[in-house]
């Protein structure tokens, strides 16, 4: 049995299926004859007849001015009853005025077009744009191009908004130039920003101090002038960069900053000087006209004011007699010997001056000198030596001889220090060292065990010091037995005694007085030693003990010792009585 349509144009979209039912029968259909039936499903294959459509003929969206490109706008969406890859549908901007602004691509999962902002928006500029989309289908079966076209159209109206924008300079950079040494507040130029939004609000301006740290510049704060506030030098610094903000008055977190180039242009403010420190030197046979040294010029100006060089000499020298100067007309210059036979014995160094000039307008010039030296040369030409020095010293004394006495000279200072230093030994101990200057009093304990300091006794500051002495000090703690006549005090010592000398002036004078009490006393050494681990340390114990010691001699000791005499003499006395 074959199936066939019974009618034409058949649309999967009104129905997709049908269900048949097909019934077979056999003697030929006849009376009698048996039959079965069977249900058929029939299934309507799609075919691209059908062309997208836009369910409405405008779309409406609005993007910030603020957006960046690349942000999505909106979508459109354009519906095509066939499937699979009939109901493919391609977008695209086919005209008006927002085409350079916007683009619009094909999202195929969802089958929708994105439109998405393609530049910076301005709203001040413009508020609203217009695009007309086109949705086409991408595939389209030749059969049904009659049915045609595959395609529709919608309008797109955007709608910018106002934004909350920062300042705007009129230019992304600045260039301006100002002279070196330029006067305190010359105006360098001026930058201008303005408010985009439609309030318009006032700008202020500022520079950014990170860029202009040694602060050369100050700008108005209103009109946005920028002004020197110190000289420049170009040579220095020929080039400032610097940056200005831009910030509103009442939105002070809205700002704008531009770049801002200074070129110092140059003025002829610097002589031209030595390209380096030169010492020329010329040998005591050079000939006339002999060429010894070629110099330079260096001018730290620009180009302009610089380069070239005029080299001479100065008028009061121009007929110099022993060296003449010729300008090269490169920038360099020629010193030339005038004359010949020069002398280190007469004069070893010549100082020459030479005037170096610019090509600035109006020229600068400066004296620089020439330090040239007289030197011995060979045959050749070559250097052998540049002091008359060492002339003088090849005529007369020969180099060995010349070290001989430097050789005597110094074993001469050898031997004159060693006797200066035997010398201070021989004197050392007569000398009381700083180290060893105690200077503190002798004391004499009368008393066993201690007693009463006796502070009249000998200062050693007095002693190192005999200027201070002044006569005869007599005693006062004993007074004297009998009075005696004065006696004129001795003449102070010289500064040149030394302290032996003055000790055994003492004793001399102390021997010689026959009227000076003892300067001791009796004392009991009734208890010496006990009480003490270490036992008696006098010797005048032995007094009590046998001994064949004879103390006589000391009655022939003076009336100084008279007390120790009686003493030591009573132990004989003591031995008769008993």
């Amino acid at each position: 049995g074959i199936i066939r349509t019974a009618l034409p144009n058949m649309d999967r979209e009104a129905k997709e299926e049908y269900h048949v039912v097909i019934q077979a029968k056999d003697m030929g259909g006849h009376m009698g004859g048996l039959s079965g039936t069977t249900k058929v499903t029939i299934t309507l294959t799609d075919v691209n007849d059908n062309p997208p459509k836009f369910p409405q003929s405008v779309y409406q969206m609005s993007v910030s001015e603020a957006a960046v490109p690349g942000e999505e706008v909106g979508r459109v969406k354009a519906k095509d009853p066939d499937i699979g890859e009939n109901g493919l549908v391609a977008y695209s901007i086919i005209d008006g005025d927002g085409m350079d602004m916007f683009e619009i691509t094909t999202d195929y999962e969802t089958q929708e077009g994105v439109v998405k902002l393609k530049k910076t928006l301005d709203y001040e500029t413009k508020k609203s744009y217009s695009l007309k989309v086109e949705a086409a289908n991408v595939h389209i079966d030749p059969k049904f191009i009659s049915n045609g076209p595959f395609k529709d159209t919608v309008t797109v109206k955007i709608a910018v908004e106002d934004a909350d924008e920062p300042p705007v300079f009129l230019k992304p950079s600045y260039i301006f130039e100002v002279q070196e040494n330029a006067a305190s507040g010359t105006v360098v130029g001026k930058v201008h920003a303005k408010d985009p939004d439609a309030a318009n609000s006032a700008i202020r301006y500022s520079i950014d101090r990170h860029t202009d740290l040694e602060r050369y510049f100050i700008i108005n704060a209103e009109d946005g002038n920028i002004k020197t506030i110190k000289a420049l030098d170009r040579e220095e610094m020929a080039w400032h960069n610097i940056s200005v903000f831009a910030v509103e008055v009442h939105k002070q977190h809205q700002e704008a900053k531009v770049p801002v180039a200074i070129k110092v242009i140059d003025v002829n403010d610097n002589a031209p000087k030595f390209a380096a420190a030169y010492e020329a030197f010329v040998c005591e046979n050079a000939r006339s006209n002999q060429q010894f040294i070629t110099i330079s010029a260096d001018d730290k100006d620009d180009s302009a004011n610089g380069p070239r060089f005029i080299f001479s000499l100065p008028p009061e020298i121009i007929h110099n007699p022993n060296f003449t100067l010729r300008d090269n007309r490169d920038n360099t210059a020629s010193v030339l010997v005038r004359r010949e036979g020069f002398s280190r014995q007469k004069q070893d160094l010549y100082l020459l001056p030479i005037v170096i000039s610019d090509g600035g307008v109006p020229p600068l010039s400066s004296t620089n000198t020439l330090t040239i030296r007289v030197c011995g040369c060979d045959s050749g030409g070559s250097l052998l030596s540049c002091n008359a020095e060492a002339y003088v010293l090849n005529a007369g004394l020969s180099t060995g001889a010349l070290i001989a006495i430097l050789a005597c000279i110094v074993i001469l200072l050898v031997i004159v220090v060693l006797f200066v230093t035997l010398k201070r030994q021989k004197k050392e101990p007569l000398i009381v060292f700083e180290e060893e200057d105690v200077r503190e009093n002798i004391i004499t304990y009368d008393d066993e065990g201690g007693g009463e300091e006796d502070t009249e006794a000998f200062d050693i500051a007095t002693l190192q010091n005999p200027d201070g002495i002044n006569g005869f000090m007599p005693r006062k703690d004993i007074k004297p037995e009998y009075q005696y006549l004065p006696r004129p005090g001795l003449r102070p010592a010289p500064n040149s005694v030394d302290v032996d000398d003055f000790i055994n002036t003492r004793i001399q004078e102390a021997d010689n007085d026959p009227t000076a009490p003892p300067y001791d006393s009796i004392q009991i050494y009734g208890y010496e030693g006990r009480g003490s681990v270490a036992g008696s340390l006098s010797s005048l114990e032995s007094a009590t003990t046998d001994s064949d010691l004879d103390y006589d001699y000391l009655q022939n000791w003076g009336p100084r010792f008279k007390k120790l005499a009686d003493l030591y003499g009573s132990k004989d006395t003591f031995d008769d009585d008993s």
